[in-house]
């Protein structure tokens, strides 16, 4: 009687510490999914204008975000009637009171007249924009923006093509965009996997620094172990619930003898 009182509160427990795993999953799950979904928005980028850091057709994750906390490197998403009013992925490069000038002697974009180095440029595109020393430059043509205070100038990371500030030179602002026209920061590439989009170190340097990362590591490590959950806790149940079974068994049979 106690050995099978044992072997039934093994059961119980076993039961119990399942039905556990699995609601704790599910809210962990439920939980990673509704958080991303309040705090992202998935895009489709239009053009080829950001390669190769997001390709045209790839599908991103971007961060619903006040345009005031855009920094310098950040890659956003935002809507402008001078640029057609329709949703357009661009880097930042500038904020108001910069002064954007491109190139220095070494075909470099500067900032304040501080040298960008940009890695995430394209190498064999950026291979036939020549710059005063023979080296890759950071744009085809010169050129120099003093950005207003509540603006950002921004530039596409395949520069030989991209429609960007530079085409809007001419208008008001000097290219620049307002930042409440930014609806969104893209913090990874979606589709296909290509993980994260890291925060350039350049522009760490420049007063300001650079954003933060946005919280989509997290919700997607809790979707994970939500999975995890659900999915041991469902399987630990059942073979708890066996072991128990097959441990009673022995002392029926002996008790039979």
């Amino acid at each position: 009687m106690s050995g099978s009182g044992r072997h039934d509160g093994r059961g119980r427990l076993g039961n119990t510490l399942s039905n556990l795993a699995v609601a704790v999953g599910c809210v962990l799950f439920l939980g990673g999914f509704a958080w991303g979904a309040v705090v992202y928005k998935p895009y489709t980028v239009p053009t080829d204008s950001m390669t190769p850091t997001v390709n045209a057709g790839d599908r991103v994750f971007a961060e619903r975000v006040d345009g005031g906390d855009v920094r310098r490197g950040d890659v956003v998403v935002f809507t402008d009637s001078a640029w057609g009013d329709v949703p357009m992925v661009k880097r930042v490069v500038g904020v108001g009171g910069d002064k954007v000038a491109c190139c220095d002697k070494d075909g470099r974009l500067t900032v304040n007249g501080k040298p960008v180095e940009e890695p995430y440029l394209r190498a064999d595109g950026a291979s036939s924009l020549i710059g005063a020393d023979g080296k890759g430059a950071a744009s085809p043509q010169d050129f120099t923006a003093e950005v207003p205070a509540g603006q950002l100038f921004v530039l596409g990371d395949e520069r030989s093509t991209s429609m960007d500030s530079r085409v809007h030179l001419q208008d008001p602002g000097q290219g620049s965009v307002p930042r409440s026209a930014v609806e969104a920061r893209v913090d990874a590439v979606a589709w296909p996997l290509n993980g994260m989009i890291g925060r350039p170190e350049a522009f760490a340097a420049l007063p300001g620094g650079v954003s933060s990362e946005g919280p989509l590591p997290l919700q997607a490590g809790a979707l994970l172990v939500g999975v995890v959950l659900i999915l041991g806790g469902a399987a630990y149940g059942p073979l708890s619930a066996r072991s128990a079974r097959k441990a009673e068994r022995p002392k029926a049979s002996s008790g039979a003898r």
